[in-house]
């Protein structure tokens, strides 16, 4: 009797469980993973603080400029080779800012310097988000 109790509320649990599965596993939004000043959008400001500490992290040998190695896929050989106006194979963070603010712009379709989150799920927010986190 004890036995078949026991698998009951295992069972019970189990099913009472399920439903929150998926809401565990998606991750954060990306309006709220950027969105420090909780307006529930996220402007250039935010997208420019973010992309600063990604260039941190991912300049592991502190030498102020991000390889195409670097940059962990984050851009595509023209993208970078079209980002680094002096072609000296690294982007420094004022190059690296430059095609944060372009990646912005391109996702504001509407121009009004925020992005929601639908704008950020597009293909060009899609894009900005490879940058900044």
């Amino acid at each position: 009797m004890r036995y078949a109790f026991a698998l009951g509320t295992i069972a019970l649990a189990g099913l009472l469980a399920a439903p929150m599965a998926p809401a565990l596993a998606k991750k954060a939004s990306p309006v709220a993973s950027l969105d420090t000043d909780n307006d529930g959008t996220v402007d250039q400001n935010e997208a420019s603080k973010s992309a600063d500490a990604l260039f941190a992290r991912l300049d592991k040998d502190n030498d102020g400029s991000l390889t195409l190695k670097e940059l962990q896929g984050r851009l595509s050989k023209k993208e970078f080779k079209a980002a680094d106006p002096d072609n000296d194979g690294t982007l420094d963070k004022n190059e690296f800012q430059a095609i944060v603010a372009n990646r912005f712009k391109e996702a504001d379709p509407d121009n009004e310097g925020t992005l929601d989150e639908k704008e950020l799920n597009s293909k060009q927010g899609k894009a900005l988000l490879r940058v900044v986190r």
